[in-house]
């Protein structure tokens, strides 16, 4: 515990710091996929199709709206998130096809404090249950941690998308805790789960994402042997 000179106790200097870069949405490679800054002209007629895969709406339910129904809507509704300045939009290409296949984005980024979030994660049924799904977020990590030296990276979602609450547990993230009523949207009101992933605990997951991604982890067809969470025992 470090004491001031009035006796109080205080937080741990950091006679070092200085403020991150922001992320600039650089290309991050993987095995599986392929992150690049999105291009709403570039990107919205293949997201549109893949996003149509799904025969309903209910991947939308717990995002800011609901799924665009016509490729100029989804047009416009990208073009809109590539104008937030706010934001840093990134979009998931599938190697093996080279097509868009899901969105997410750097948010609430503070580079005084090293803090950024991961959100407006958006994947299409190209990506679910897929390896590509969960390679996107090390890649995200590792770029916000090992390249920016960001100290925390935060994950926030609806306390009632379960499918999103179990995913930043798999990845590693642990839970802060619930924020009552903390937004109304979509004319109702939600309760926000945070979970958060911090400095001293990443290169633990960074180890359990590595190893889960090895050669040895997959098969010919690049079928995974072992889960993430096989490798996320500490």
């Amino acid at each position: 515990m470090v004491i001031n000179q009035y006796g109080q106790p205080v937080g741990e200097p950091l006679p070092h710091w200085s403020p991150r870069a922001r992320p600039d949405g650089a290309t991050l490679n993987g095995r599986f996929c392929r992150l690049q800054a999105l291009d709403a002209e570039r990107d919205f007629s293949a997201l549109f199709d893949a996003f149509q895969l799904a025969p309903d709406g209910r991947d939308w339910t717990y995002l800011m709206r609901e799924r665009p129904e016509s490729p100029q809507e989804l047009r416009e509704h990208l073009q809109n998130m590539q104008a937030n300045l706010a934001l840093v939009n990134l979009t998931v290409f599938d190697l093996s096809s080279q097509k868009p296949v899901g969105t997410a984005a750097f948010m609430r980024i503070e580079e005084g404090h090293g803090v950024l979030e991961i959100g407006h994660i958006c994947w299409s049924p190209l990506m679910k249950r897929c390896s590509s799904a969960t390679e996107a977020i090390y890649l995200m990590l590792r770029y916000a941690f090992d390249e920016l030296g960001y100290r925390r990276c935060e994950w926030k979602c609806d306390s009632l998308n379960e499918p999103s609450r179990q995913a930043a547990q798999r990845f590693g993230f642990t839970y802060e805790g619930r924020f009552i009523k903390a937004l109304v949207t979509k004319g109702r009101s939600r309760d926000t789960d945070w979970f958060a992933l911090t400095e001293e605990r990443w290169p633990l997951v960074r180890s359990a994402f590595e190893r889960w991604l090895d050669d040895s982890n997959f098969d010919a067809a690049n079928q995974q042997k072992q889960r993430l969470q096989a490798f996320m025992s500490f």
